[in-house]
């Protein structure tokens, strides 16, 4: 059964991981990731997350097309602009300008916007899940109940509270807010609580092959 969203959604089968480069690369921001963990609470969070939610990944999507590689891990890094040690809450994927991004899980809007370090953004709810996506084509039209963000070159429109599926695209890669080149910096929250979203692309990947 076709179904009809409020507004134009491109959609297409769910993007599976790039096997080969992403665990080479993976492995890399894992590595990284080890050593710049987040305080306690966090941690803890990421257990509980990974481990009530991995089987349920099978169907979950590589949050960007042609992604070229990782530019800056989860956690404790030197600030590109300030030079001093910041923490930073989420993965960045590299990809070229214009590259489409692709909803993780299938969710509802949370909010829209385009006015902070974050450029034009978007988050998703995903039952204990939230996913941020930043830095993207696009800009936020309306106020209040109407706000939208519109990209029109990408045909996209989305709205707080619109149904997403899981591989939607959702965006283009851009370079809004405070970033220094193209990509997509992904956040990922579970019960409110910041998880690492390379472990998340880790237990996708094992998930995804245990099931082939």
């Amino acid at each position: 059964m076709r179904m009809k969203w409020p507004f134009p959604i491109q959609s297409s089968p769910i993007r599976h991981l790039p096997s080969r480069l992403l665990l080479a690369l993976l492995g890399t921001a894992l590595a990284t990731a080890t050593v710049t963990l987040p305080p306690r609470q966090t941690v803890q969070a990421q257990q509980v997350a990974l481990g009530s939610s991995a089987m349920l990944w099978t169907q979950a999507s590589f949050p960007v097309e042609n992604f070229q590689t990782y530019t800056s891990p989860f956690g404790y890094r030197r600030d590109p602009y300030s030079g001093s040690q910041r923490f930073h809450y989420g993965l960045d994927l590299a990809a070229p300008n214009g590259s489409y991004i692709r909803n993780w899980w299938a969710g509802e809007v949370l909010w829209v916007e385009d006015d902070g370090a974050c450029g034009t953004s978007i988050a998703i709810q995903s039952g204990e899940w939230t996913h941020i996506y930043c830095h993207m084509h696009g800009r936020v039209e309306g106020s209040g109940q109407s706000q939208m963000l519109i990209d029109r070159e990408g045909g996209i429109q989305l709205r707080p509270g619109q149904t997403v599926p899981a591989g939607a695209r959702i965006g283009r890669v851009g370079m809004t807010g405070r970033t220094t080149g193209p990509h997509l910096h992904w956040g990922m929250k579970y019960q409110g609580n910041w998880v690492d979203p390379a472990l998340v692309l880790q237990a996708m990947y094992l998930s995804q092959q245990a099931t082939r």
